[in-house]
């Protein structure tokens, strides 16, 4: 009986764990996807190269929202740099450009694009539109 009972707890308790990591995800892409779209109407574009780790480690914090990221990709296929890059001054990846002009030369956290971009926070009257999906 006992070992029934420590099966069953076991079950409920390792279901419960799996619903709480799944609902953290949730609400962290859900964060990330209204971010990413807070910075395209911000016009904040991040600018990056293929084969840079810190920019798959950008990318990573976005998740499936980077799509929604205005990106300019400043690398061909043989490591050169395309000349869009070059014409804007774009020394380091990932290379962040906010809408006032600022650039920030690095990877940024959520908070850290929020707090460059006067992202609005719930309950603020210029609120941030609901995430599209």
């Amino acid at each position: 009986m006992f070992k029934k009972l420590s099966v069953l707890g076991l079950v409920l308790l390792t279901s419960f764990a799996l619903t709480a990591c799944s609902n953290n995800n949730s609400e962290a892409q859900a964060e990330a996807t209204a971010v990413a779209e807070w910075l395209t109407q911000s016009n904040v574009t991040m600018y990056g190269a293929w084969w840079c780790p810190h920019c798959s480690d950008q990318k990573k914090i976005f998740g499936n929202a980077f799509n929604k990221v205005n990106y300019i990709e400043c690398s061909t296929p043989d490591r050169k740099q395309t000349q869009v890059c070059k014409d804007a001054g774009i020394s380091a990846y990932p290379t962040w450009e906010f809408g006032d002009g600022e650039r920030v030369e690095d990877v940024l956290t959520l908070r850290e694009l929020k707090e460059r971009s006067s992202y609005p926070e719930p309950g603020d009257s210029a609120g941030p539109t609901a995430p599209t999906s």
